[in-house]
């Protein structure tokens, strides 16, 4: 697991069709998300912060992309985000999911956020061990919280609070 030949640069529009693939595969597993359809750009970039959405780059090949999504729009939450993580198929089991988390980590830390939240479907054992180890910790479960093509689905809550902001 060599990681030292992964750049993670500021997302760019010039991204988004290795990004919108990518977060397609995710879609196809029906355990990374929700969604049911990848959007188009503008209502994709809507939902990250400014600033706070990134790819990973190997050979200048995007192979993952992450970001920091606003918890909500009340000003108490402001230093709140949800965490999003996405790594190709191609690339998976290589840490590339991992130095990306870790890049958000130390991003949201230089941003002032206080939280980090995640919520991972329970099949999907790969998050929740990617969460676990960059210090997010199990904070409840949420039965049938949405359907998935038809199906009720269930979600744990991992947070992963700052070490020096919101003290």
């Amino acid at each position: 697991m060599d990681n030292s030949n992964i750049d993670i640069v500021p997302f760019e529009k010039q991204h988004w069709p290795e990004v919108a693939e990518i977060f397609s595969q995710g879609i196809a597993t029906e355990n990374a998300t929700f969604e049911t359809a990848v959007p188009d750009l503008p209502t994709f970039l809507h939902r990250f912060h400014p600033g706070l959405l990134w790819v990973g780059l190997k050979r200048r090949q995007v192979t993952g992309w992450a970001g920091l999504r606003p918890f909500s729009t009340k000003k108490v939450y402001a230093g709140v985000c949800e965490v999003s993580v996405y790594v190709h198929a191609d690339h998976r089991g290589m840490g590339i999911g991992k130095t990306l988390l870790h890049h958000l980590v130390d991003e949201s830390e230089k941003a002032g956020m206080w939280t980090l939240f995640a919520s991972v479907f329970p099949e999907n054992a790969a998050s929740i061990s990617l969460h676990r180890a960059l210090g997010f910790r199990e904070i409840g479960y949420r039965e049938r919280v949405g359907k998935l093509n038809g199906v009720w689905r269930n979600t744990v809550q991992f947070e992963r609070r700052s070490k020096i902001n919101g003290l």
